[in-house]
């Protein structure tokens, strides 16, 4: 089981990003054959969606112990994460399902290789532009971390006040990173390394908040979201990932303005929390 994030600061424009860990959840179960090169994805909640992510994970942990012409195997994915709207719905789907595998094969997991399993197979699944660390790495420890995805790297580490709410607008679209136009991202690379550097300093909340601001304009989105919700009280609000989600971070005080001042756009609202914890395995219920 890994949980979902929100952006801070979306790597996408500079190579270095910001994330945070949010109490929406993906489980994935592994099941190993004695069909070697076999390995069969399910996407439980979304069949549609392409299970290749996943596979990729699986077939990556068995070639790592040199068992990919010992098993197959059959992977699924259960998700409280919308797909493909900005919550790292891919990063912890890939951490989910590494950690399953390594749980098939009784083996316990370094988190540095659960990670760099993940990412490669998002890379290669061709899910990611920048391989995502931020997102991985807040999906798997659960706290938030600003990162240099380039040299997989956390830079710093924070924790969002469990009892803040966080709310997610998520219209009813999706958008899958793969079809980003980098050419409306790369004039935003000067105002993103502002985000960064802010979120480095502890500037949490600005820098989610700008980032989102910079981010929906390239893309085309509605800004005035992120703004209805600062009006109504929130401590920052912005795009997540590359859209179209909106999530806003308030005191429970707040929330409910947010919540109304959304009301009556189309899609829906979820309400969350900062995860408290990250990562794990469970046994199969």
């Amino acid at each position: 089981m890994a949980c979902g994030s929100a952006t801070v600061v979306n790597a996408i424009a500079t190579g270095k990003g910001a994330a945070f860990g949010i109490e929406l959840r993906v489980r994935a179960s592994c099941e190993l054959t004695d069909r070697p090169g076999e390995i069969i994805g399910r996407v439980v909640d979304d069949p549609p969606e392409s299970p290749r992510l996943i596979e990729i994970c699986v077939q990556k942990v068995l070639k790592h112990f040199k068992l990919e012409r010992t098993y197959g195997a059959r992977v699924q994915t259960r998700s409280k994460v919308p797909i493909a709207v900005g919550l790292s719905s891919s990063s912890a789907a890939a951490n989910a399902a590494v950690l399953a595998t390594f749980a098939a094969l009784g083996r316990k997991p370094k988190p540095k290789l659960v990670l760099d399993l993940g990412i490669d197979a998002a890379f290669e699944a061709g899910v990611t532009i920048t391989g995502a660390f931020d997102d991985a790495a807040a999906s798997f420890f659960g706290f938030g971390a600003v990162t240099d995805n380039i040299k997989r790297r956390v830079l710093r580490r924070f924790r969002l006040d469990p009892k803040l709410t966080v709310l997610i607008y998520v219209p009813p679209m999706k958008f899958h990173t793969s079809r980003i136009n980098m050419a409306r991202i790369k004039p935003l690379q000067k105002g993103v390394k502002v985000a960064h550097d802010q979120a480095i300093r502890g500037n949490v909340f600005g820098a989610l908040t700008l980032n989102g601001l910079l981010y929906s304009g390239a893309l085309g989105y509605d800004s005035t979201i992120a703004l209805d919700a600062l009006a109504a009280g929130a401590l920052a609000a912005g795009l997540t990932g590359t859209g179209p989600a909106v999530v806003a971070i308030a005191k429970s005080s707040s929330a409910k303005n947010i919540k109304r001042a959304w009301r009556g756009r189309p899609g829906k609202i979820i309400i969350t929390k900062p995860a408290v914890e990250g990562a794990r395995i469970e046994e199969c219920q």
